[in-house]
């Protein structure tokens, strides 16, 4: 049984967004075993984001996601991360799919409603940071 970490970003909690991806993601059968509402600090998303901080828009991406409240969730299940990662669709939400939290919720590619683990060992870090 695999885990991942699942973000709902600050504009998709802004947007009432959390029931509807919490419905998505228990009807691909995934549990969801931890959820806390917060609002992340600075060092945490510059941490969680260090991968990207050497790119241009990483100062805008650590301001945005903690403008407001996130919702973090733990979630659990078979091949959990590939499902998640086909379940939010790509980064950029107007290359996104219909069918997608993201191509069905986002806006852009920051305010892309969520954030998915990508691998079995990012799951891990994350969600030892987070949790």
């Amino acid at each position: 049984m695999e885990r991942t970490l699942i973000i709902i970003k600050p504009d998709g909690v802004a947007r009432c967004l959390t029931g509807k991806i919490v419905q998505r993601i228990e009807d691909k059968g995934l549990t969801i075993t931890k959820m806390v509402k917060t609002t992340l600090e600075t060092p945490k998303v510059e941490a969680h984001y260090a991968h990207l901080k050497d790119r241009p828009f990483f100062s805008d991406l650590v301001a945005y996601m903690t403008t407001g409240p996130v919702i973090l969730l733990e979630v659990t299940g078979e091949n959990v991360i590939q499902v998640m990662r086909n379940l939010a669709g790509p980064t950029d939400s107007c290359k996104a799919p219909a069918g997608t939290i993201r191509g069905d919720f986002g806006t852009s590619v920051t305010q892309n409603v969520i954030h998915a683990s990508d691998s079995v060992e990012a799951a891990e870090s994350e969600l030892q940071r987070f949790f």
